[in-house]
């Protein structure tokens, strides 16, 4: 890897004077699982690496006036671990577990799951997020079985994001810091389907730094349900989260979000009007799931990704329902 300044603030005042007004001034390492290959495949190439591990303001879990905060140095094996996430959320629950190496769930971080950069394997090989040679996009007619099948370009990457639907699904929010003061963004929001080459995936700037994550304490019904071609470590070929708004045995109100389906955790909004009013039962759930794929629109190799996502909305709401 290219060599690089190392800076170690152990506060969240000094790690943001460490930033600067361009990507390659400095980038941030957390637990480091996505970083530093990016950094050994010349992908990112920071003049400084700011470690902000011991940086105290970005740890913890806690219960607040305003839900649940989880710091974004908080690891995967955190939140596995935490009493509260355990018992009221099982959809961050399977999609932390969904994590099946150890290793990687000791040091992988939330914040680092939202901001890590996308997988496809010609965004890795130096071709941008958009994939492009020549001005023209190589996924459509390339090596595209993994890649999006909603959202329908110019960017066909899936985001990575473990927690990224779930957080949706449960209306989440991030507090993001600069030097000029703090803002507060909703993870649906947060994530961004690149229109050119210079844009990145997410809403952030080179000199801020995601400090933690709320999710709301309204006590819906959710659940994640996840696809994968292996138990091995692996990113899932389609998941699905729900979180349920519950009038005894129907539905007030739903959220409904596909992940590594399209460039962002895609929000299904044709289930979420047609699950208003509904009981969950088998012939209903898969009614729902059926309206959550309706428009998605896959590439030469990816067709069998509308079938795991409809399976996965189907099985996550009957979660979430408690009919599994």
């Amino acid at each position: 890897m290219q060599g690089f300044e190392y800076a170690n603030p152990s506060t969240l005042q000094e790690a943001l004077s460490l930033l600067g007004s361009n990507w390659d001034d400095a980038h941030l390492l957390a637990g480091g699982t996505d970083q530093i290959s990016l950094m050994k495949d010349y992908v990112h190439t920071p003049k400084r690496v700011v470690n902000i591990k011991s940086v105290k303001e970005l740890h913890g879990v806690s219960k607040t006036g305003q839900g649940l905060r989880i710091g974004a140095a908080v690891t995967f094996d955190d939140l596995a671990s935490n009493a509260l996430v355990r018992a009221e959320y099982p959809s961050i629950m399977t999609a932390v577990m969904g994590v099946t190496s150890p290793q990687i769930r000791n040091m992988g971080t939330a914040g680092g799951d939202l901001c890590q950069r996308p997988r496809c394997w010609y965004f890795r090989n130096g071709y941008g997020v958009l994939a492009l040679m020549d001005g023209k996009s190589l996924v459509p007619n390339g090596e595209n079985r993994y890649h999006a099948i909603f959202g329908g370009g110019p960017a066909y990457f899936v985001s990575a994001s473990s927690l990224g639907p779930a957080l949706v699904a449960l209306g989440a929010k991030v507090k993001i810091a600069s030097a000029k003061g703090s803002r507060t963004v909703d993870v649906e929001k947060f994530f961004v389907a690149p229109g050119n080459p210079n844009t990145r995936e997410i809403d952030l700037q080179p000199n801020e730094i995601l400090t933690e994550i709320v999710i709301p304490s309204a006590g819906h019904k959710n659940a994640t349900y996840e696809v994968r071609q292996k138990e091995a470590l692996d990113w899932p070929l389609a998941t699905a989260s729900v979180a349920l708004d519950m009038s005894g045995g129907s539905v007030r109100s739903g959220r409904i979000v596909l992940g590594h389906v399209a460039p962002t955790p895609w929000v299904a909004s044709q289930a979420e009007k047609a699950i208003a009013g509904q009981s969950i039962n088998e012939s209903t759930a898969a009614k729902i799931a059926e309206a959550a794929v309706a428009g998605a629109t896959p590439l030469s190799q990816n067709g069998y990704k509308v079938t795991l996502a409809r399976v996965a909305v189907k099985r996550a709401l009957l979660a979430a329902a408690g009919k599994a």
